[in-house]
């Protein structure tokens, strides 16, 4: 499993692709599959922050958060765009990380990205996770219904 770093240093065309598709409406937006205790998949929107740090998440009190604590396996994939049907799909497995530090510069991002003037005190029961990237799926289209999508697979070699 790479970080963000790590996987921007192998392979600097999937990440800026990645990075430019998960922002492209101003702040990180996608949708992150768990592993339900059932073994069943559960998807929700989030928002990933992605820094030299690495890429990350604040999540929530709830099933997202307790698969995750559970069974780290994730996938994440970013929102469609609205000119065409380009996707990025990144896979692996999520870790909390408790650092104060790190915690507070990934806060004061996440909400200078939203223009917030304020952290809501619920902020205070969410936990930090990095998402450590094992695979990758870039999908190009030139517009919807692209008969001949370009698909760039990547694996941690």
């Amino acid at each position: 499993m790479l970080t963000w770093g790590e996987f921007r240093a192998a392979r600097p065309d999937l990440a800026e692709a990645g990075r430019a598709l998960f922002y492209q409406f101003g702040v990180g937006l996608g949708f992150l599959a768990t592993v339900r205790p059932d073994g069943g998949p559960r998807v929700h929107p989030m928002c990933p922050i992605i820094t030299d740090a690495g890429l990350h998440a604040f999540i929530v009190p709830g099933p997202k958060r307790n698969d995750l604590l559970r069974d780290g396996r994730y996938a994440m994939h970013g929102f469609p765009p609205a000119q065409n049907e380009d996707a990025i799909y990144l896979a692996g497995r999520a870790e909390r990380r408790a650092d104060p530090e790190l915690w507070r510069s990934i806060t004061k991002l996440f909400f200078e990205e939203r223009y917030a003037e304020t952290v809501p005190p619920q902020h205070a029961d969410e936990m930090l996770f990095e998402f450590l990237i094992e695979s990758c799926l870039l999908t190009r289209t030139t517009g919807h219904g692209d008969w001949y999508p370009q698909h760039t697979i990547w694996h941690v070699p």
